[in-house]
């Protein structure tokens, strides 16, 4: 004698005949792993936005002190007739150490970041800018002496989530030859 088991949902038979057999639990797993992927997809798309972002905001940072320097290199400093200009600066808390023939001027400013804002989502950054005199070799006759410019733009970001508010710097450093401006004392012929 043949035992006949009758399904206990009506549809049970249709799914079987069309190859569907899923229970419960294999449905449930194959959603979590659906949820999962794509809970990756955005959460890597929410991490590539705040790394451009950051990256943004790091150039745009870079690109302040880099005006800064050049601001700095483009100032007269001509020896021969004592005209140093970079010290006309304009620079909040300035001041200038003379020791001997050396000097050093500290100061700073601050600025807008260049990236895109509306209202008051402004980025504001600050250059430290110190400015000193050296003598390459030493304080021997003939003096090479150079200016060492160095400046650190302090620039906020608070876009990483759950963490605090953070401070990134960028630092510019170069070495400047005076102007030299008089012909006389270059040497050679006229």
């Amino acid at each position: 004698m043949m035992l006949h088991v009758k399904n206990k949902h009506p549809l049970a038979a249709r799914w079987a005949s069309a190859g569907f057999v899923c229970s419960f639990w294999e449905l449930l797993v194959a959603v979590a792993i659906v949820a999962l992927v794509f809970g990756g997809i955005v959460n890597g798309y929410i991490i590539a936005a705040k790394k451009s972002q950051w990256t943004g905001y790091s150039l745009a940072a870079q690109n302040m002190a880099v005006q800064t320097l050049e601001q700095a290199r483009s100032a007269v400093w001509d020896i021969s007739s004592q005209n140093t200009e970079v010290t006309n600066m304009s620079l909040s808390s300035k001041t200038l150490t003379v020791s001997g023939a050396n000097w050093t001027m500290t100061g700073f400013t601050t600025n807008i970041l260049d990236v895109p804002w509306k209202g008051t989502n402004y980025v504001i950054a600050t250059n430290f800018i110190t400015i000193q005199t050296v003598f390459e070799n030493g304080l021997t006759n003939p003096w090479v002496q150079l200016q060492v410019v160095r400046v650190d733009t302090v620039w906020p970001f608070d876009g990483w989530g759950n963490f605090a508010r953070r401070t990134y710097t960028n630092t510019v450093c170069t070495l400047v030859a005076p102007d030299n401006r008089d012909p006389s004392t270059l040497g050679g012929s006229d």
